[in-house]
């Protein structure tokens, strides 16, 4: 049975009924660019000017030209070799400075994060190892940490979101930006100072950024006569750079400082000097002798001294005194015991003593002995001066602690026969 149907009166017969079949496959549709392409300004090596003669009315020649004129072609290789596509070698890509920052960004793709976290990630790997002093792998870490930011920087720069790519996408705030900053100058910083370790840092270099980083790196060295010549011969090369005219005025500030603090530390030490011989002067005036152990105690801020003016010859002498109750193994410490005063002036408010429950100790009851350099014993009257006592022949002052012990009368002798036999010294008197 034949299928036709019969077309009404006012059918266009332009319409075309019987279309040609579509294609097996499709064409591939075309896809946005997911790589970065190279801008219409961009050229494949850098302009050298100074290369490339303009005679006569001949035009000038096209960017891309221009570029590869002005070089050699051992210079093209060099170049080319530096750029991870095309290199042959790891041993000859280094740039400017000694780095390769495009091939340090390609290492640091392995790592996960925003570009500031990773760089953060090798300025603190490069911190830990130059405090080991390995300069050289502290270097490579602050390197590449530079060329993750050196890579961001470069795709922000971008004129279009088609030249960044997806890259561009990630949103990146001021803050974010300023913390790139802060951590490129800081990895800038840090690296200078491993090449000054490492003995790269040239004084005969016109590159002006060499001189500022070299500067801010002995800076934070407080290196300031080496600062101050390298941000001067910077200022020599470009005497309007301000980064340099500011580190400049930092560096003569710190100086400032210090000579301010070098100045007031040699009169401390100068004041320091006229005490100690004062005091040593009233001490041997006084005929009063001391010795010092080979480990005295740590006494802090308790010492011998004149009060109240350490350079008067007329100040009284103050001793730090320890009195010890050797038959109850305790002990009081009186910080400044003037010249002047009798051991009752300090029992006076000593008494009594909280664990004295026999209460044999008060001022009726007790008796005072000092021991002497060969081991002997003084007995200290009680209306004696310290001072005196002190001069008396034998007696010396151990470690800058003068040692009065204290006994009640009654167990006074017991005390007394006990050290004889220990040390086989009698007992002097002093009234």
């Amino acid at each position: 049975m034949s299928r036709f149907e019969e077309l009404p009166n006012d059918f266009d017969e332009s319409l075309n009924l019987s279309p040609p079949p579509a294609p097996l496959h499709a064409p591939p549709s075309a896809a946005p660019n997911a790589f970065p392409t190279a801008s219409s300004d961009s050229t494949p090596f850098p302009i050298d000017a100074s290369r490339l003669e303009q005679t006569g009315n001949i035009p000038a020649l096209p960017p891309h030209m221009a570029s590869v004129r002005s070089h050699t072609a051992d210079e093209i290789v060099q170049m080319m070799n530096r750029t991870p596509l095309f290199m042959t070698s790891l041993e000859s890509t280094e740039g400017e400075e000694g780095e390769n920052s495009e091939l340090e960004a390609l290492r640091a793709l392995q790592y996960e994060g925003t570009p500031a976290e990773i760089a953060q990630g090798f300025k603190e790997q490069g911190n830990e190892v130059v405090k080991m002093k390995r300069w050289k792998d502290g270097k490579e870490f602050y390197s590449k940490g530079l060329a993750v930011l050196a890579q961001r920087e470069k795709i922000r720069s971008l004129k279009s979101p088609d030249e960044a790519g997806e890259k561009l996408s990630i949103a990146e705030g001021e803050a974010d930006i300023g913390k790139q900053k802060e951590l490129e100058e800081a990895c800038y910083i840090n690296r200078a100072l491993c090449n000054l370790e490492l003995g790269k840092f040239s004084k005969s270099s016109t590159n002006v950024k060499a001189y500022y980083r070299s500067s801010l790196a002995l800076f934070a060295l407080d290196k300031l006569t080496e600062a101050w010549d390298a941000c001067t011969r910077g200022l020599t090369i470009d005497p309007s750079n301000a980064a340099l005219k500011r580190l400049g005025t930092t560096i003569e500030a710190r100086q400032t400082t210090l000579r301010a603090g070098e100045q007031k530390r040699q009169e401390r030490e100068q004041r320091a000097q006229k005490e100690k011989l004062m005091l040593n002067t009233a001490l041997r005036a006084r005929k009063i002798r001391t010795r010092n152990t080979a480990q005295p105690p740590d006494m802090e801020d308790v010492s011998i001294h004149l009060s109240p003016d350490p350079i008067a010859p007329t100040s009284t002498l103050m001793f730090p005194v320890v009195l010890l109750y050797p038959l109850h193994l305790q002990s009081d410490f009186v910080k400044a015991f003037s010249e002047t005063d009798t051991v009752p002036n300090h029992l006076e408010y000593i008494f009594p003593l909280p664990w004295d429950e026999q209460h044999e100790y008060t001022l009726r009851s007790v008796e005072f002995y000092m021991e002497t350099g060969s081991g002997g014993l003084i007995k200290v009257g009680k209306k004696v001066r310290l001072g005196e006592a002190l001069g008396s022949p034998g007696v010396e002052i151990v470690d800058g602690i003068v040692r009065i012990n204290v006994l009640p009368k009654a167990s006074a002798a017991g005390w007394i026969e006990e050290m004889k036999v220990r040390k086989g010294k009698g007992v002097d008197e002093v009234r």
